[in-house]
């Protein structure tokens, strides 16, 4: 079954096209702009971490030595800190200037184990667990992968640094 428009239905559509939007789209359409241009949306300013005093590699980094300020240079681009919180309990690995935005490339996480310092080693397979003493043969933060000497044996393993200081090793 085939339809069929009319003459009177076509005049209809046509003369709608002509004469414009409807008022209800009007009123949306001014409803819109007007939140628009109300400035309901405000952009928050960039913010920057600064030290207030002189900081220098190796040191830990603590919040009161620092002070979030509003960035007022528009070229000022990369990868400063914007918050305390990203810079708090790190190290630094250059000099901090006071005064100077602090780039997150010149911090890093403290070090869990130190070289030459003892650790305990930890192999676990299924209920095995077996512990020795060893030496890290790098400096390493949480989450490193270091090699570490056997104090016993003499042998050098792989293994992933842990929070209580431990090394954990992998069997091969």
């Amino acid at each position: 079954m085939m339809f069929r428009q009319t003459a009177k239905a076509t005049t209809s559509t046509a003369a709608a096209t002509r004469a414009g939007p409807s008022p209800r789209l009007l009123a949306v359409a001014g409803f819109l702009c007007s939140c628009l241009v109300s400035g309901t949306a405000h952009a928050q300013k960039p913010m920057a971490v600064i030290p207030t005093e002189t900081i220098y590699p190796g040191e830990i980094v603590d919040a009161g030595r620092l002070e979030e300020v509003e960035v007022t240079n528009p070229s000022l681009t990369g990868d400063y800190a914007t918050a305390t919180e990203e810079v708090a309990g790190k190290v630094t690995s250059r000099t901090l200037l006071a005064g100077r935005v602090i780039f997150v490339s010149s911090l890093r996480e403290p070090y869990a184990v130190e070289r030459g310092k003892a650790v305990r080693i930890v192999f676990t397979n299924g209920p095995l667990k077996i512990t020795a003493g060893g030496a890290p043969l790098e400096n390493a933060a949480v989450g490193d992968l270091i090699r570490v000497r056997n104090t016993d044996s003499g042998i050098i393993v792989s293994g992933t640094v842990m929070d209580d200081g431990t090394v954990h090793v992998v069997a091969k």
